[in-house]
């Protein structure tokens, strides 16, 4: 259960850097995230694959999401009674 816990830990860093437009290109983005070059473009096709508009900026150098959208993932609280 820990390698899918750090995969979800490495996926919400890397959408906080994507909403920053701070993630640089994936080989920069790779030493950010202290992982290879080749698992960067894997997360960012997961990424995609879950919906998510990403797309690599050669105006921001960094990839960035073509619109607003929120990642969550876990468990929320919601009222059963309706």
């Amino acid at each position: 259960m820990t390698k899918l816990f750090t995969q979800i830990e490495l996926i919400g860093r890397i959408d906080q850097l994507i909403r920053l437009r701070t993630t640089g290109s994936p080989k920069t983005l790779a030493a950010k995230s202290d992982v290879s070059e080749s698992t960067v473009y894997r997360i960012i096709e997961a990424i995609k694959e879950l919906g998510a508009p990403v797309e690599y900026s050669l105006v921001y150098q960094s990839y960035i999401y073509t619109e607003d959208v929120n990642f969550l993932c876990g468990f929320f609280y919601r009222d059963l009674s309706d």
